[in-house]
């Protein structure tokens, strides 16, 4: 009896399965159906996901010798160029539709100096893509496909805001070229921020499985929204270790709106209100006798900042931006920087003890003083280089220091002597002793210096300094 039992019980659970399984998959709304299947989610949003494949021509030594000095005299100094042969480079990432028109999501450094670049859809159909937009400081870049007036699938963009520490996600890309592959995991962390990938630091971090291939893939809400792009993982090994990091849909979508404002240039201009702070420690919570570590302290104030005409002084310690709290100082440079060019910015702030608010207008970096581009001409090691006043909108364009001081390096002709000495971004503070504070002193202390025997510079690069002496 207990058999026919057995046997009646097993034959139930059977049609009951297939049952089961005849059903519409429909799209999870609790967090008990989530754990049945994300292929809905991934039928909705696989689609909109593209493969990258780019292309690009580099210069390639025939020899490990060839910077070697005594090898180039042996042939009369062909050098790099003379022994060295053009190879076309492939590399594969990944990327997202948002618009059907062909606007596509992807990251910078995926399609950097591409000479040719080939989308291919989820259903193999092929397209070239051409960069409408690059913006290497947020690592994003913007891809246009002629649809030909056919609309193509979409990923929607969705606030990261509405994500929590715990909530699941899918990663979505082609890693190793093996073509779309689909990984979950949770949300990790939100607001990371200790990380040097781009020039804001301030990502969601994921255990979804993140392989190369994968960049520029979105990382997708349970509702199918795209509240990242895939940008990175930690890992010696190249492989996924269960810790990767996206760049915020907030992030995404002022980059699209910078394209679609007309900008298809290489920099984008972001909202400036002309502060620096630190983040404050436990030391620097307790000699404000603030209950906690929290915030950003102000160090410093641009004498053309808004923000200085509205009562604010260094000091001040930053805690909320149009009411979102502010817990570091990466927080606070992406929350300036998602902030939309002409809406009012509202920071919240304690000064000894008291609450103060300052409300301005986002405004772009002023391009003044006028940075005065000027090219050095004439017999002497600087010929080729152009430097420029340091002012709000350089700075930026630049990414230099907040207390940056001299002249900084706006470009530098390749075929001149200046290129075998300095870089874009460089500052020159110094020449034969005269300090060098703009090009109108530069060019009064390089008068002085060609009536001299030799050229003495004062150089900075990256924060370090460097005396150049040259007879």
């Amino acid at each position: 009896m207990r058999t026919k039992y057995l046997q009646a019980f097993a034959v139930i659970c059977i049609l009951t399965g297939v049952s089961a399984f005849a059903q519409d998959k429909v799209l999870p709304s609790s967090p008990e159906q989530v754990t049945l299947s994300y292929a809905p989610v991934v039928k909705k949003t696989s689609p909109a996901v593209v493969n990258i494949y780019t292309k690009r021509v580099v210069q390639k030594r025939l020899s490990p010798f060839m910077a070697d000095p005594m090898f180039e005299k042996l042939f009369g100094g062909m050098g790099m160029q003379g022994l060295s042969r053009e190879q076309v480079e492939s590399s594969l990432g990944s990327g997202v539709i948002v618009e059907g028109d062909g606007l596509i999501i992807t990251n910078a450094h995926v399609v950097k100096d591409a000479q040719e670049i080939v989308v291919v859809l989820s259903d193999r159909r092929e397209f070239d893509a051409k960069v409408s937009l690059s913006d290497e400081r947020s690592d994003l870049a913007i891809l246009r496909v002629d649809t030909k007036g056919e609309l193509l699938p979409v990923a929607p963009l969705k606030p990261s805001e509405a994500l929590e520490v715990g909530d699941i996600v899918i990663a979505i890309g082609n890693p190793f070229g093996v073509g779309q592959t689909v990984t979950s995991g949770i949300v990790s962390a939100l607001a990371r921020s200790t990380l040097n990938i781009n020039d804001f630091n301030f990502f969601i971090q994921t255990d979804a499985a993140i392989n190369p291939g994968n960049s520029g893939g979105p990382l997708v809400a349970m509702d199918g929204g795209v509240v990242g792009i895939n940008s990175a993982i930690f890992s010696k090994s190249g492989g996924s270790l269960g810790i990767g990091f996206a760049i915020p849909s907030e992030m995404v979508a002022t980059v699209i709106a910078a394209e679609k404002g007309g900008n298809h240039s290489s920099v984008i201009s972001r909202t400036w209100v002309g502060i620096n702070g630190q983040q404050v420690t436990a030391d620097i919570a307790e000699s404000l006798n603030l209950n906690r570590p929290a915030g950003v302290l102000i160090t410093s104030i641009h004498s053309a900042s808004p923000l200085l005409k509205e009562g604010m002084k260094v000091g001040d310690v930053v805690v909320k931006i149009n009411g979102k709290e502010v817990h570091d100082t990466a927080e606070l440079k992406f929350r300036l920087a998602t902030m939309p060019l002409g809406e009012n910015i509202t920071l919240d702030v304690l000064r000894k003890g008291e609450s103060k608010s300052f409300t301005t207008k986002a405004i772009a970096p002023p391009d003044s003083p006028a940075r005065d581009a000027t090219k050095i001409e004439g017999n002497n090691p600087l010929k080729g280089a152009t430097f420029g006043n340091i002012n709000p909108a350089v700075s930026v364009e630049l990414n230099l220091a907040p207390d940056a001081k001299g002249v900084v390096v706006l470009d530098v002709a390749s075929n001149q002597s200046a290129s075998r000495l300095l870089a874009r971004g460089d500052l020159l503070q110094a020449v034969n002793g005269m300090e060098v504070k703009d090009t109108k002193s530069l060019k009064e202390a390089l008068n002085k210096a060609a009536k001299q025997n030799g050229f003495a510079l004062v150089l900075e690069r990256g924060g370090q300094k460097t005396q150049v002496v040259i007879r």
